[in-house]
C-alpha cells in the first residue's frame, strides 16, 4: 500500500445537528466536517491527495498538474498541496478565463498556480500537451484514481470510531468524481452509503464500481439522481434552499455544487432507510463566492 504523504488534519470532527435533525424527522443527524481538514481552505480532496501526491513524489515528479472546471475545488487544494510540498502546480480549467477572479479561483492565485484555459480544446489534450512540455506528473480530475480511493477507507474508518453504533447509520455523500463514495463503500458497505449525484460524470453508477474494482454489483450502489438539474454548473431551487435551510438550523454553511445539492436530496425525503443518518460535509465554501446569483 502507499504511505500517504502527511497533508491535512485528522480525525475530522463529528457534528450532532439536532434542529436539523428535527426539520428532517431523523432520530439523530451528525456533519462529519471534512471541510475542515486544514489545508488550502479545506475538503474532501485532501484525503485523496494524500496518496496521488504521494505517488508523484515516488515519480520524481516536481510539477503537479490537473484539470477541472472554474471553480474547482480539487484544483483549488491541488495548489495548496502543491505548495505545501514543495512542488509546481498547473491548473488546466475549462473554458476561456472569466472577467473577474472570484472564489476558487481567486485562492488558486494566491497559492501560485499556473492557470491555463482550455478554450474550446477538450480538456484531457490540453492536459497531455502541458504534462509532455514539462514532464509533469497529472493528476486525474476530481482527484480520483484507485489510490485516491483509500483516503475514504480511512475517513469510513474514523466514523466507525467517532458514531454511537456506527453499524446503524447511514452516510449521505455528494458524488461527483465517485472517489469519496467509493472509499466509502469500501469499509462501510454499500447499503450505507447513499451518492447524491451531481452531474459530474456521465455515468455515476459505473465510475463508482469501476473504482471499487469488481468488489460490488454497479446495481447495489444506493444512488440518487434527482438533484442534478440542468447540469453541473447549475444552481436549482432545490439547492438554493439546501443551502439557506441548513445556515438557519445548525450555522453550516454548504456549496451550491456538491454539498447543497446532497443536502437537498436529504430534504427531498427519498431516502435514508434509517433514522440515524451521516451528512459528510466534503467543503467546497470558496465555490459561493463564485456564484454572484446567490
Amino acid at each position: 500500500m502507499i504511505t500517504p504523504v502527511a497533508l491535512g488534519t485528522w480525525p475530522t470532527p463529528l457534528e450532532a445537528a439536532p434542529r436539523l435533525a428535527a426539520r428532517l424527522g431523523l432520530a439523530e443527524l451528525w456533519f462529519k466536517r471534512d471541510d475542515l481538514t486544514g489545508l488550502g481552505g479545506g475538503g474532501n480532496k485532501i484525503r485523496k491527495l494524500r496518496y496521488t501526491c504521494a505517488q508523484a513524489i515516488a515519480a520524481g515528479a516536481t510539477t503537479l498538474i490537473t484539470s477541472g472546471a472554474p471553480q474547482s475545488n480539487h484544483a483549488r487544494l491541488t495548489a495548496a498541496a502543491a505548495v505545501r510540498l514543495g512542488l509546481s502546480c498547473v491548473l488546466v480549467l475549462a473554458g476561456p478565463p472569466p472577467e473577474r477572479r472570484r472564489g476558487n479561483l481567486l485562492l488558486d492565485g494566491l497559492a501560485g498556480a499556473e492557470i491555463v484555459w482550455s478554450g474550446d480544446r477538450p480538456l484531457a489534450e490540453v492536459v497531455a500537451a502541458e504534462a509532455e512540455r514539462r514532464s509533469a506528473y497529472i493528476i486525474p480530475f476530481g482527484g480520483t484514481a484507485p489510490a485516491s480511493v483509500q483516503g475514504y477507507v480511512d475517513c469510513g474508518r474514523e466514523l466507525r470510531a467517532q458514531v454511537p453504533d456506527a453499524d446503524a447509520v447511514e452516510v449521505v455523500v455528494a458524488l461527483g468524481s465517485g472517489g469519496t463514495m467509493a472509499g466509502l463503500v469500501r469499509e462501510l458497505g454499500a447499503q450505507r452509503v447513499i451518492g447524491v449525484d451531481v452531474g459530474a460524470v456521465p455515468d455515476p453508477r459505473a465510475t463508482v464500481a469501476g473504482l471499487l474494482v469488481d468488489e460490488v454489483e454497479p446495481d447495489a450502489l444506493r444512488i440518487d439522481g434527482s438533484q442534478v438539474g440542468a447540469g453541473y454548473r447549475t444552481l436549482t431551487d432545490a439547492v438554493r434552499t439546501a443551502l439557506e435551510v441548513t445556515a438557519r438550523t445548525e450555522g453550516v454553511f454548504l456549496d451550491p455544487t456538491y454539498t447543497g445539492r446532497a443536502m437537498a436530496g436529504l430534504l427531498a425525503g427519498s431516502f435514508p432507510h434509517g433514522d440515524r443518518v451521516v451528512f459528510l460535509h466534503s467543503g467546497g465554501l470558496p465555490g459561493l463566492f463564485g456564484h454572484p446569483e446567490l
